[in-house]
């Protein structure tokens, strides 16, 4: 058998048929063995077309919880939750994932703030820490504010006053020994009850990851003896405490604030749940260049998307 122009014959010169060639212009996905042998044979190999860099995405920006306070300490604020589709994006842009505020670690003392997350010009705010007891009861500004502890002349910790709001205010003591808990991303943080502390501020549900989890949850205020403990916002603010039982830290990446210490849990309080800035986009588009400094998984594609999370660190993204 022999090829001669567009054709194959045999050799008693009975014609078999024309060769049929493959379109440059719409060769995509896998080839056929025998249309790689005809292109090999005229050295010629098609261009498959490559992905373009997404344009816009959905973003889940939420920062690190307050740390919560001492001896009948209050519950820290959960940190601020912001999220939106359509975001434009191009070229190369910043993101920070924000650590969890501390507990307190004196007696009687208030948790710190939790740190700011950040996603190109998208900044959710630390949450706000939790009050401790006295002088240092007051709850703190924050992404939602902190609650405020036991026996002293104080208010409840504000939520940031950013547009759109991030979260909640924290709840307020009572003079009996209970302490407040801290906001949450959609409630605010309960007051105290005489003696038991407030219960955190609930947080807020996305699928954006394709699985329903709750985000910045408030951490519930300590309370008084063994009365209590009060229970954090949603499903993993973090718990308060009483005399027996210890408070528990916010989650981890869930941006959760930690929960108070109840009254003679002096030190070593619950810290706040470090933040997640989480990337969605259709999985027509091409993955992201350049992830520099950041611990992230992904490319998890599902359902038609792509799925960036990322959950420590400080550096950049390029489109």
């Amino acid at each position: 058998m022999q090829l001669r122009g567009n054709k194959l014959t045999r050799k008693n010169g009975s014609i078999i048929g024309p060769r049929n060639l493959v379109s440059l212009s719409v060769a995509t996905g896998i080839w056929s063995i025998s249309d790689a042998q005809i292109y090999q044979g005229v050295s010629v190999w098609p261009v498959l077309p490559v992905p373009a860099a997404p344009t816009s995405v959905e973003y889940l920006v939420v920062a690190g919880g307050g740390g919560g306070g001492s001896n009948r300490g209050a519950g820290g604020g959960a940190g601020g939750y912001r999220t939106a589709s359509g975001f434009a994006v191009s070229g190369t842009l910043t993101l920070t994932v924000g650590g969890g505020g501390s507990g307190s670690l004196t007696n009687g003392g208030a948790g710190t703030n939790g740190f700011d997350s950040v996603f190109s010009s998208i900044t959710s705010t630390g949450g706000g820490a939790g009050g401790g007891n006295v002088s240092a009861c007051q709850g703190s500004v924050g992404g939602s504010g902190g609650g405020s502890g036991h026996a002293g002349a104080c208010t409840a910790g504000a939520a940031a006053t950013t547009s759109p709001a991030q979260g909640n205010a924290g709840g307020a003591p009572h003079a009996t020994g209970g302490a407040g808990g801290g906001g949450g991303a959609s409630g605010v943080g309960a007051a105290a009850v005489t003696n038991t502390g407030g219960n955190g501020g609930a947080g807020t549900a996305s699928s954006i990851t394709g699985t329903s989890l709750t985000y910045a949850g408030g951490g519930g205020g300590g309370s008084n003896s063994s009365f209590g403990p009060s229970v954090g916002g949603g499903t993993a603010g973090g718990a308060g405490g009483n005399s027996a039982v210890a408070g528990s830290n916010g989650t981890t990446n869930r941006g959760n604030g930690g929960g108070g210490n109840g009254e003679f849990n002096a030190t070593a309080c619950p810290n706040g749940g470090s933040g997640v800035v989480i990337l969605k986009y259709a999985d027509t588009f091409a993955d992201l260049t350049t992830i520099s400094g950041l611990t992230f998984t992904g490319p998890i594609t599902s359902g038609g998307f792509k799925v960036y999370t990322f959950t420590a660190g400080t550096g950049t993204v390029t489109i």
